[in-house]
């Protein structure tokens, strides 16, 4: 019996997937919970597993990207065609069984073979490629044998490859790709979404653009013309495409200032306890934490102070969390993820801040899984490496609020004794005035500046 093979949904906010690799040929036999395909969404790359056995027809195509839910793939029966197939007699092939991996975590696997699948991070990949080495030949130390970037650190280039050759896919036409909303909407109404104009942003059909497209219509007693893409000055050196990470930002952050009432506010915290704190941990000889990491604490501790910032906006209204899961916000090359520090408020400093470092290189390297990126309850991102004081940052749904960071400076002030210099940094909030008002704001911005002041109350949990 043919049996579906869907786009998972790994996560509360995955919307959408691209297949950047299949790992098995077409009309492969697999069995369940053999490693098939790799995918790439917003905030990872990820191996993906049968969801069933059978003889695999591969329907999606690699590059491309698939709402959650949407067929990229049958598991078929021994001469069993796929629904919609032309029912053609089926021609005996050698398959190939593609086992999932049973090496214990503990230990070091020995280098792949030719025709065994190889464990690898992106990021080690990626070094590879770079770097021109054959993992066939590297041992894996990381989970289950992976083969991790560390892995890489001692092996001079190897000679190159044979590349690995795009399997076959199913031909005809690619549906219109849209969001569910859009697709029901044109059913209602009769309409054909390939006439409809697809998002700039979103890179599909929308609602709204079923309902613009039915407005045109109405207005006019012709065709509607194609949108145009304004002329340019001139010749662009390269046109960067809104797909995965940076396309995902794109629609998230354009969603959010167009669904939320997003203000700001910026506070001074004086910073010389701060600075005072870390650097003696130096001097100790112990690993300081980085002073985000102190406000990172700092922001926990003071949500547990105002519960009405911890929360986010239902359909019944106004959603208070019990739990503080703060997100930190983490720079790439191609875009920015915000892994969460779970249970953040209670975590000491120092747990807090190995916690932080973990979670910042596995980001960069990406070695993270989507349990590292969900459940935030509130986000803080920091700027101030680059040298800047303050700025809006913009909110990560669902969060009702988050807190930008920028560098410490020495200001210089005049007190009863003369001229002297205070460590400063800027804080920066933006919040949703639909959750709560600028006193409220202010004054929970007020308490982070109140516990940087305080460093060693930050090595303690809060319960």
């Amino acid at each position: 019996m043919a049996t579906e093979f869907l786009m998972p949904k790994l996560g509360l906010t995955m919307e959408e997937g691209t297949i950047t690799e299949w790992l098995v040929d077409h009309d492969s036999d697999v069995v369940a919970g053999a490693v098939v395909l790799r995918i790439e969404t917003d905030k990872t790359e990820t191996d993906i597993e049968a969801s069933s056995a059978g003889r695999l027809q591969l329907v999606g195509t690699v590059g491309e990207t698939y709402a959650c839910g949407e067929l990229i793939g049958w598991f078929l029966d021994e001469g069993e065609a796929a629904p919609g197939a032309p029912t053609t007699a089926a021609t005996p092939a050698t398959h190939v069984a593609v086992v999932a991996s049973t090496v214990a975590p503990s230990a070091a696997t020995t280098p792949a073979r030719s025709g065994q699948r190889l464990f690898a991070s992106p990021h080690a990949r990626r070094l590879a490629a770079e770097r021109d080495i054959d993992l066939s030949t590297v041992t894996g130390t990381g989970p289950n044998g992976r083969i991790v970037a560390a892995d890489l650190d001692d092996i001079e280039t190897a000679p190159p490859t044979v590349a690995r050759t795009t399997p076959a896919t199913t031909t005809g036409p690619r549906p219109t790709p849209a969001t569910a909303a859009a697709r029901q909407l044109a059913e209602l109404l009769g309409l054909d979404l390939a006439d409809a104009p697809v998002d700039p942003i979103d890179r599909r059909v929308t609602r709204e653009s079923v309902a613009r497209h039915v407005r045109n219509l109405l207005a006019s007693d012709r065709t509607p013309r194609e949108s145009t893409t304004p002329s340019l000055p001139q010749e662009p050196s390269e046109i960067v495409p809104f797909t995965g990470m940076r396309g995902a930002i794109a629609s998230r952050m354009h969603a959010s200032l167009q669904q939320m009432a997003q203000l700001s506010l910026f506070m001074d915290a004086d910073a010389d306890a701060l600075v005072a704190d870390r650097t003696a941990r130096k001097e100790a000889g112990s690993t300081a934490p980085t002073y985000t990491d102190y406000v990172v604490a700092a922001v926990a501790r003071a949500l547990r102070l105002h519960p009405r910032v911890n929360s986010q906006v239902i359909d019944d209204g106004i959603a208070l969390l019990p739990e503080v899961h703060v997100g930190l916000a983490v720079a790439l090359d191609d875009g920015l993820v915000v892994p969460v520090i779970r249970s953040t408020a209670q975590r000491d400093l120092t747990d807090l801040a190995a916690e932080s470092s973990r979670l910042a290189d596995g980001a960069r390297g990406g070695d993270l899984g989507f349990a590292d990126f969900e459940g935030g309850t509130f986000a803080v991102t920091t700027l101030g490496v680059y040298g800047v004081d303050g700025f809006t940052p913009v909110i990560n749904p669902p969060n009702a609020a988050i807190l930008g960071v920028g560098r410490i400076r020495d200001d210089v002030v005049a007190t009863d004794d003369g001229i002297t210099t205070v460590a400063r940094l800027t804080l920066s909030l933006t919040w949703d005035h639909r959750v709560f008002d600028g006193a409220l704001a202010a004054e929970f911005t007020r308490s982070v500046c109140d516990l940087l002041q305080h460093p060693a109350d930050l090595d303690r949990s809060s319960t």
